[in-house]
């Protein structure tokens, strides 16, 4: 299997640093800061993205999974958010449409959101050009 182009889960500290330390000096308050970042990890470690040749692939879920795979070719919009924080530290909200006013998954937190959009519009113009 070859290596995939791009995989990642949501982004912990890099997407709310300041919702981390707060969890992190919650520590000493009878460990609910363990409990805090154990959830957030746990969470964070249940989305994957993997986008490898012309297929995304979408997986959620530790014990029931729900998985989505997408034909980059069926893709007509990558919305990208980010706000001044997270342009700083390089994550943001990654939405991908296919057809239809509602994105087929929107993804908060993940790193380097604008290689996704800029992988994305790559492989539909390389696409475009071989027709």
């Amino acid at each position: 299997m070859n290596k995939p182009d791009y995989e990642a889960s949501p982004a912990m500290f890099r997407n709310q640093p300041l919702g981390f330390i707060a969890a992190v000096l919650l520590i000493p308050v009878f460990g609910v800061g363990i409990l805090i970042l154990l959830y957030w990890y746990i969470k964070a470690r249940s989305v994957r993205l993997t986008i490898a040749g012309d297929s995304i692939h979408l997986s959620r879920g530790i014990l029931s999974k729900e998985q989505t795979d997408i034909d980059i070719r069926e893709i007509r919009t990558v919305l990208i958010r980010q706000s001044f924080w997270q342009r700083i530290f390089n994550v943001g909200q990654v939405e991908v449409f296919t057809t239809g006013d509602m994105p087929e998954f929107s993804l908060q937190g993940m790193p380097d959101p604008n290689f996704v959009r800029d992988y994305i519009r790559g492989r539909i113009n390389r696409e475009d050009e071989e027709r």
